[in-house]
């Protein structure tokens, strides 16, 4: 499954950086997005969704509302199949326009979803 992780770090202690690892353990094709990082352990960061050529499956935020909200339009234009608000990404102008569109969303984390086999 192509995921993409909005808010990805390089930074060993952030759950971003623990979904980017946990998300490759578990087979699946991870784009992490991230406008000053360019790489996480080899792996290359998007500074934009714009720039992933693939389609995206899943979307899964670890970024606020502020800067989430200026990225509506890009994260609707990927038309994903699902958005996962991690804890603290909670967006509910995003959440309301996703499920207008027909974008299934998730308030959970990714982290557990993937551990209990829910994701």
């Amino acid at each position: 499954m192509n995921v993409a992780v909005i808010g990805a770090s390089n930074k060993p202690d952030r759950y971003s950086y623990k979904a980017v690892k946990l998300l490759l353990e578990k087979g699946h094709q991870v784009y992490p997005v991230h406008p000053r990082i360019k790489d996480i352990e080899g792996l290359p960061v998007y500074r934009t969704l714009r720039d992933i050529a693939d389609e995206i499956h899943t979307v899964t935020l670890y970024v606020g509302a502020a800067s989430s909200t200026p990225m509506v339009l890009e994260i609707l234009a990927c038309r994903p199949q699902r958005i996962i608000f991690n804890p603290g990404a909670e967006n509910a102008v995003l959440k309301e326009q996703a499920e207008k569109e027909g974008i299934l969303t998730v308030i959970g984390c990714t982290l557990v979803m993937l551990k209990t086999g829910q994701f």
